[in-house]
């Protein structure tokens, strides 16, 4: 079965999206496990309010201006503009979710969406185990494809010594901010602010993309292709409209992810805020790009 290339994940001759096997990952597993195992075991211990208040703001500050604004938004699908100084601002805060250096983040994305374009893909591109299992696969071990494409980042990624910066020390990036922690609160605000609040976005991540990709209600469909994106209106403020993933998958390129009347996204509440201060432009909707083959209404 032929695979098709996207722009930073290129095709050769023998490529498969389906052959291969799931492998452990020791320092990715090590470093979410510990989070985990901290928050488990010291979150009860050293809970106060002002520690579960600085968990729900650092949260939503690297949740939505990082990951999704920076991360995702900017620095993966270029949906907007943004004056350097901000870019690496908002990458550096999505850096500070814990889930992957911000080059690291880019190649999961990039072959989790390949693979997904694809008429048929491996199970853990797809989600298709159980609950479980598939958290133990995309948050403990990798896939190695036996014939994997290349992965081939444009230049201002790769060579872009920041980035080069952060991808080599993104875990070391949580110890200026657990040192400031300590400081001003003590014990409680580090575990809450640091250890706690890693591993619940980390797994919030899992969970939603592993809901989304499964079942849950459809604006749109693509003809064709492996995995199909689903919303999860539940989920559609806690994740700053990310939840919104069936219209991700129809208008990837959409700096606007909440499209339809009455679809809440926060994120792009922030984006024409920061619009409006002359911050970021160019903003593009789903009006501004060309449809996806195979996309049609459900």
């Amino acid at each position: 079965m032929s695979c098709l290339s996207t722009e930073r994940v290129i095709v050769v001759p023998g490529v498969s999206a389906t052959a291969g096997r799931v492998r452990w990952a020791p320092a990715r597993s090590l470093w979410i496990g510990g989070m985990t195992l901290a928050a488990l075991g010291l979150g009860p211990v050293f809970v106060t309010p002002g520690a579960v208040l600085l968990f729900l703001a650092i949260s939503a500050v690297t949740l939505c201006l990082g990951h999704s604004i920076g991360l995702h938004r900017l620095l993966i699908h270029r949906s907007f503009e943004a004056p350097l100084w901000l870019e690496r601002l908002l990458v550096w805060l999505g850096t500070l979710v814990g889930m992957a250096g911000p080059l690291g983040m880019v190649r999961l994305h990039d072959m989790r969406d390949w693979a997904q374009r694809q008429a048929a893909c491996h199970d853990l591109h797809a989600h298709r185990a159980q609950p479980l299992k598939d958290a133990w696969w995309q948050m403990h071990c990798r896939l190695e494809l036996d014939r994997p494409p290349l992965f081939a980042p444009e230049a201002r990624l790769r060579d872009d010594p920041f980035l080069r910066w952060l991808e080599a020390t993104w875990m070391l990036q949580q110890v200026p901010l657990g040192v400031a922690f300590v400081l001003v609160g003590g014990m409680p605000w580090l575990v809450w602010g640091v250890a706690v609040r890693v591993a619940v976005s980390v797994t919030g991540h899992w969970l939603v993309g592993h809901v989304t990709h499964r079942s849950g209600p459809q604006g749109w469909a693509i003809d064709g292709v492996a995995v199909q994106g689903h919303d999860l209106p539940a989920a559609a403020l806690i994740t700053f409209g990310e939840a919104w993933h069936g219209n991700h998958h129809a208008w990837p390129g959409s700096a606007r992810l909440g499209i339809e009347p009455g679809q809440a996204d926060p994120g792009w509440w922030v984006l024409t805020g920061l619009r409006r201060l002359g911050w970021v432009w160019n903003l593009r909707e789903p009006q501004d790009l060309a449809p996806r083959a195979g996309l049609r209404r459900v």
